[in-house]
């Protein structure tokens, strides 16, 4: 059972009973990330996200922590190009305990400079982490070669320079501008009573008022023709190749994930089985989709060696070309539907999940998807969506792409010199 509902500042709110369950998820989405932010204060958000863990004026960070695993709970956050979301999963008899934590996280959290000055240090180490990660490297890297200087293109981690660069004021002053109920979702999925949830809510949330009302708002940025690379001692060249794809919200999204998934989406893709199991050109390939507020774009990964790059690539552009001229039959339509139908019931098996996915319409559509809506859209893919959604997007053949590894000069010779060096 679903509800959608506000509370009376402004802050929407959607639940969903499962009386069969005894856990309850609850999520507190704030439509704010890296994509709100600029080149001076890049990761600002990211590093709020992890303050708000740091001690409240009624609970040390070890008490917020203690409060929820001596439960059997977990709590965690995560921060993204758009939005941020803290979250508990625990018992359903621990619902009000969830919201009492989190509010007091949003509401009274210390943010001292003390904790400020620690936490620099975390969170340089984690930007080092994904320094190291040839993978974390290429996703930031392929983000500048598509949208370039738009504010979507900037790393969720920030910078060394702009992390160190942060005070109190600024994130407070950064928290007054965003963290506003206008911008914000409450998800809450799993066994609770209905009856009584809208007073609990009122209780711990309701008093949410601020004078700031800067509703989120995205630019629509051009999809650019960038080839970028970025030099990394390591074995295997890593790259990333893009399509056009469909903004968040799209009546076509869920088709072209099925055609994605054909492409690259698995052991039996088109990719897996031509550059993988025929060629042997590398040990991993796959293709996924990013849909954002007004972009979007779809992705091909690869890992391999660096002396088989020029064969690999061709490769793959070739396979993308025949799978956009020659597009699909009816009996493949007819078992890609039935795989999507199947991976989408199988990723709801938790509250969490379905917190995550609640949630997240809410968020960016303003409505909730239920499994039935979303059942129904993939049923109603027909040939004629395929053919126009091909158009759209495979079509226009590979426009943008990344590579991180040790030597460029194959690559060079590839584009004709076109690449564009990203070295630090």
């Amino acid at each position: 059972m679903y509800n959608l509902f506000k509370l009376n500042n402004g802050l929407r709110v959607v639940v969903e009973n499962i009386e069969y369950v005894n856990s309850v998820s609850v999520g507190l989405w704030i439509e704010n990330g890296s994509r709100n932010e600029n080149a001076s204060n890049s990761g600002i958000s990211h590093f709020i996200e992890h303050m708000l863990f740091k001690g409240t004026s009624g609970r040390t960070a070890k008490q917020i922590a203690e409060a929820i695993e001596d439960v059997g709970g977990q709590i965690n956050a995560f921060t993204g190009k758009e939005a941020t979301c803290y979250y508990i999963k625990a018992l359903d008899t621990h619902l009000e305990l969830s919201l009492d934590i989190l509010s007091d996280m949003l509401f009274n959290s210390n943010f001292s400079e003390e904790e400020i000055e620690k936490e620099k240090g975390v969170i340089c180490e984690e930007i080092n982490m994904s320094e190291d990660s040839p993978e974390d490297v290429l996703i930031d890297l392929h983000t500048k070669a598509i949208w370039n200087k738009d504010s979507i293109s900037l790393p969720i981690l920030g910078t060394m320079e702009t992390v160190k660069s942060f005070n109190r004021k600024m994130m407070l002053d950064y928290i007054d501008s965003y963290y506003i109920p206008e911008n914000s979702v409450i998800s809450i999925s799993g066994k609770f009573d209905m009856k009584n949830i809208e007073k609990l809510l009122e209780k711990y949330f309701g008093k949410w008022h601020t004078k700031n009302k800067n509703i989120t708002k995205y630019s629509s940025p051009e999809l650019l023709n960038h080839h970028y690379f970025r030099k990394k001692d390591i074995e295997q060249l890593h790259i990333s190749l893009g399509m056009p794809g469909v903004e968040i919200g799209n009546e076509d999204t869920y088709t072209l994930i099925l055609l994605s998934n054909i492409l690259g989406g698995g052991a039996s893709s088109m990719l897996f089985q031509k550059i993988r199991e025929e060629l042997g050109l590398c040990y991993s390939i796959y293709s996924y989709i990013s849909a954002f507020k007004n972009t979007g774009i779809v992705s091909i990964y690869a890992g391999l060696n660096p002396l088989q790059a020029e064969v690999a690539i061709d490769a793959i552009k070739e396979e993308v070309k025949k799978f956009a001229k020659s597009g699909i039959d009816n009996e493949r339509l007819l078992k890609a539907k039935e795989q999507l139908k199947g991976s989408y019931i199988l990723g709801l098996e938790s509250t969490s999940s379905r917190m995550f996915s609640n949630g997240k319409s809410v968020m960016f559509l303003n409505k909730i998807n239920t499994p039935k809506d979303v059942l129904r859209k993939i049923n109603e893919i027909d040939m004629a969506r395929v053919n126009s959604v091909m158009e759209k997007t495979f079509k226009k053949g590979i426009i943008n792409s990344a590579y991180v590894g040790k030597e460029r000069e194959m690559l060079n010779k590839l584009f004709k010199g076109n690449i564009i060096s990203m070295d630090k």
